[in-house]
């Protein structure tokens, strides 16, 4: 049984298979793509590269090796066949995988970008890998048995009383002019945000205490799977605007945020309600 896999000692397993992934396919080409390389999706901002490509296919021969009968749902497979989200819903384990999380930045040659890894089952997040090979940061978090950096627990602890909460919110440059509008409530006093960068990495800096809360207008799995649980093994706490869990299979109630506490969490989604969501609650 697959349940057995998070008990075996596959969690290093794993991350052995994403440092090996990073090492051949993402890290060779940081700082060194030509313009045949990068490739606009669905618009300027949205880019891919070889990297991203080469990366994705290795890491799914890789995850599907360790845990045979398991899916795959990837960003690149899913940006070439959406029907790939289907497996999310499925009742095989299934691998959640972003291959270059932050590809803008990796594209301009900055290290803040991630590669993210979640093991899901029934949409039930089990266990994630956040690596940021150009920082040479790893982080491991297994459902009900904590979360660790490099080797070393971490907690997201309390932002302290009184202080002014620095929040990540989705970027400018990705949302539409209700999305923004949405947000822009977030520009209050008490309440510092700003354009996010690799969403990854945003989670990971909750988890870590050094960021109090994101806000996201976007729901793509690979982006959030991975941090969402990292958070949550961390300490922290996260909701949607109807005030229910995140929901990798889709449709939630949109922004919903993630934060070092619950009673942050609440503060956040107090702001993003419209006075209808207000009454209605």
């Amino acid at each position: 049984m697959f349940e057995q896999f998070l008990v075996s000692g596959a969690l290093s397993d794993v991350e052995e298979a994403v440092r090996k992934a990073a090492a051949a396919e993402v890290m060779p080409r940081f700082r060194q793509l030509a313009d045949h390389e990068i490739v606009e999706k669905n618009g300027p901002h949205d880019l891919v590269t070889i990297a991203d490509r080469q990366a994705e296919e290795h890491l799914t021969a890789s995850l599907t090796a360790l845990l045979p009968g398991s899916a795959v749902v990837g960003e690149e497979a899913v940006h070439a066949d959406p029907s790939v989200l289907g497996a999310l819903g499925g009742d095989a384990p299934v691998w959640i995988v972003d291959p270059v999380d932050g590809t803008r930045q990796f594209v301009h040659g900055d290290p803040g970008f991630a590669m993210l890894v979640a093991l899901a089952h029934r949409g039930e997040l089990l266990a994630s890998w956040t690596y940021a090979p150009a920082l040479d940061l790893m982080a491991v978090a297994r459902r009900g048995g904590g979360a660790v950096l490099n080797g070393e627990p971490i907690r997201s602890g309390h932002p302290e009383p009184g202080k002014v909460l620095d929040v990540a919110i989705s970027h400018y440059d990705f949302t539409t002019d209700a999305e923004k509008r949405s947000l822009s409530v977030l520009r209050t006093p008490g309440v510092a945000p700003r354009p996010c960068g690799s969403a990854g990495l945003e989670y990971l800096n909750v988890a870590r205490g050094l960021l109090d809360a994101t806000a996201f207008t976007w729901e793509n799995a690979w982006d959030h799977a991975a941090g969402l649980l990292l958070v949550a093994e961390a300490g922290g706490a996260s909701a949607t605007l109807a005030g229910d869990p995140f929901r990798i299979t889709g449709g939630n109630a949109l922004p919903f945020t993630a934060a070092r506490d619950a009673a942050t969490v609440r503060h956040i989604l107090s702001l993003l309600a419209t006075p209808a969501d207000r009454a209605a609650g």
